[in-house]
This record gives structure tokens, C-alpha cells and sequence, in this order.
């Protein structure tokens, strides 16, 4: 019995009237999407960024040499506002890890770019990143993890 069982539990001897089912799968996801992603930061913060920064330099590396991308093409591949990427860009840029430079084919707009320091740095996370996951679904077989792959995948096309 899981902290989930003991919650459902609790609804079904309160209120029996109710199909606690869902509650119980959604609230395991939550669970595991909180420790998932407390492991994650750990492994991030290892190499001085978070997963913020991660997701903004994996985006560009990626995205394949010369890593680079407009802005809007960021902001399409990270669902996050403009004012939060903007944010994101300028800590990254202060911190060397990407440049702005001009549009070579619109001179108003800029591309943001991997510096070579943040290359080598998205580079060693992403290893240690998937080394870490790797290690997140070892408890599950190779045929539990492909099983519980394609009934995410179902669940999630729902949303998607």
C-alpha cells in the first residue's frame, strides 16, 4: 500500500459513493512527476543551471549545428511566455552560455546562438541527464517500460 492507496482509502470509507479510481492513477502521475523532476534539478544543478536553462540549451543543441534559432522558434519548441524567455535568454547570455547576434535575413530580429561554452556544457548535462534516466526507470523491466511508454502516449495524444 502507497501513500495514494492510503488517500483513496480514506475517500472510499468517507464518501463510498464516489469511483476514487482516477484519483488514484492521476495522483500517482503527480507523485512520480514531483520526485522525477527533484532528481532531474539535482543532476542540472550538478553543472551550475536548472532545468529552465536545460530546456533552452538543449533546445539549441538540438536543433543541430550551428545551433542556433530565431526567437519565436524558441518560444514554439519551450511553451513559455516571451517575458519568461526573454528572462531565460538574458540570464543565459550573461552567464556566456548563448549570444545574440543579428538576423542575417531580417536585420531587425536576432538569433540566439550556443556559445562554445554553453555547447560543451549541454553537452555534459544531456550525458548526465540521460544516465540519470537510465537509472529513474530501473526498477521497471524493459517490457514495463515500453508497456507504460505506450499507454502514456495514448493518455497524453488525448491532451496533445
Amino acid at each position: 500500500m502507497d501513500h495514494v492507496d492510503r488517500i483513496t482509502a480514506q475517500w472510499n470509507r468517507e464518501r463510498p459513493d464516489l469511483d476514487t479510481g482516477p484519483m488514484g492513477l492521476l495522483g500517482r502521475l503527480a507523485r512520480l512527476r514531483n520526485h522525477l523532476a527533484r532528481e532531474t534539478e539535482k543532476v542540472f544543478a550538478g553543472h551550475g543551471i536548472n532545468m529552465a536553462a536545460f530546456d533552452v540549451l538543449a533546445t539549441l543543441r538540438r536543433s543541430g549545428a550551428p545551433y542556433r534559432l530565431s526567437p519565436g522558434d524558441l518560444l514554439a519548441t519551450t511553451m513559455v511566455s516571451s517575458g519568461t524567455m526573454t528572462n531565460r535568454l538574458d540570464q543565459l547570455e550573461k552567464a556566456g552560455l548563448i549570444e545574440r547576434t543579428h538576423n542575417p535575413e531580417d536585420r531587425r530580429g536576432v538569433i540566439i546562438a550556443l556559445t562554445d561554452k554553453g555547447l560543451a556544457l549541454v553537452d555534459a548535462a544531456v550525458e548526465s541527464h540521460v544516465q540519470n534516466q537510465h537509472r529513474l526507470v530501473a526498477a521497471l523491466s524493459p517490457g514495463e517500460r515500453d508497456a507504460l511508454d505506450g499507454l502514456l502516449r495514448t493518455f497524453l495524444a488525448k491532451f496533445e
